[in-house]
């Protein structure tokens, strides 16, 4: 049994006042899944982490692996392998000796050390590098040999803190699709960190969410791309990022640029019976759509920027009367508008628009 929960975890540094940087943390990892945390810079997740490895106290609540209690068990005692952003290969050994130094610290026959390298190195495909020195090894190899080092130990978890970060962007996507696949074929739990919320969509059996310490929501990729619990999830999940505005409620309808989109009845009783005149509407970039100039059932856009990515482009614009208001909507790479032009903009499906109430963030329905 490998499962992992975090009971209500806190890690508490000190200071006036003091700073909680894992505030409560509720979270179950069931045995053999890969769980994502995921959030920006100081959002607690590396912390979290480092506490269920024995690297940070846990000044209130409880971690258990398995059903041990290791909230006080020392790194050594919990059964786990962490992957560090840095390699931290030790430069006078080769390969084969970086992978099995644990093993041997942990007195193993040299026979078998050896079996379990070679095992690892198959997996990882590095069998023709294992008696190279790291500083033969490109930046995705050595990546692979800690990660071979966690492997050859057979914990019942890997823990992983943004091992891709020193990796440039081509190799960062190969080496995540490995990782993956690998977690795949040897169904150990594992829990990964990053920054990268495309990394963590791409990744994860399930994604956790944190912000300032606090977990926002946990779920499929899918789910929280489909319905994230609050306005900080539907705009940090998503590559572009979800359009967020505040617009206005009337009758039936909410109003983006001037358009009156109506609502379904339960999205009108929510914002009714929360007493709100105003929402914070979300429309996903793909979700908008452009329609012929002066097309009724469109607002205009002013174009400000145009990325070509290929098949697809982003353009990136401001309402036409609207004080400003920017949007970022996904067109046909093969046919954007121009730079400057103003553009007939439309809302594919108002089933797709997100609507939270702006003084909480919570979703309305």
């Amino acid at each position: 049994m490998a499962e992992v929960r975090y009971e209500a975890a806190s890690r508490i540094y000190p200071g006036s006042p003091p700073v909680k940087a894992v505030d409560g943390l509720d979270l179950e990892v069931a045995d053999g899944e890969f769980l994502v945390l995921v959030g920006p810079s100081g959002s607690g997740k590396s912390t979290a982490l480092r506490m269920l490895a024995g690297l940070e106290d846990v000044n209130e609540g409880v971690i258990r692996i398995g059903d041990r209690d290791v909230t006080n068990v020392p790194p050594k005692g919990r059964d786990i392998a962490m992957v560090f952003q840095s390699y931290a290969l030790y430069p006078h050994m080769t390969v084969a000796q970086n992978m099995g130094f644990a093993l041997k610290l942990q007195g193993l026959a040299k026979s078998e050390i050896e079996t379990k390298v070679q095992e690892a190195a198959k997996l990882l495909d590095l069998e023709k590098y294992l008696a190279r020195k790291p500083k033969a090894l490109s930046g995705g190899q050595r990546q692979r040999v800690a990660m071979g080092r966690a492997i050859v130990r057979d914990p019942a978890v890997f823990l992983m803190d943004e091992p891709l970060s020193n990796l440039d962007a081509k190799l960062r996507v190969e080496t995540r699709a490995n990782i993956a696949a690998l977690q795949r074929r040897l169904g150990t739990t594992t829990i990964y960190v990053t920054h990268d919320q495309v990394e963590a969509m791409t990744m994860g059996h399930r994604v956790a969410v944190l912000k300032d310490g606090l977990l926002q929501q946990c779920d499929t990729p899918r789910a929280l791309y489909d319905r994230p619990q609050n306005a900080f999830v539907a705009g940090f999940i998503g590559s572009p990022a979800m359009n967020l505005h505040t617009a206005r409620v009337e009758g039936d309808a909410v109003l983006l640029g001037g358009l009156a989109v109506p609502l379904p009845r339960e999205t009108i009783k929510a914002i009714g019976d929360a007493g709100l005149s105003e929402v914070t509407l979300g429309v996903r970039p793909e979700s908008l759509g452009l329609v012929p100039s002066g097309s009724d059932g469109g607002f205009e856009l002013v174009v400000e920027l145009v990325e070509e990515l290929g098949a697809d482009a982003l353009v990136h614009g401001s309402i036409a009367g609207e004080g400003g208001d920017r949007l970022v909507m996904r067109v046909d790479g093969r046919t954007p508008p121009a730079l400057g032009q103003t553009v007939t903009v439309t809302v594919r499906d108002a089933g797709e628009l997100h609507l939270f109430d702006p003084r909480s963030g919570a979703r309305l329905v």
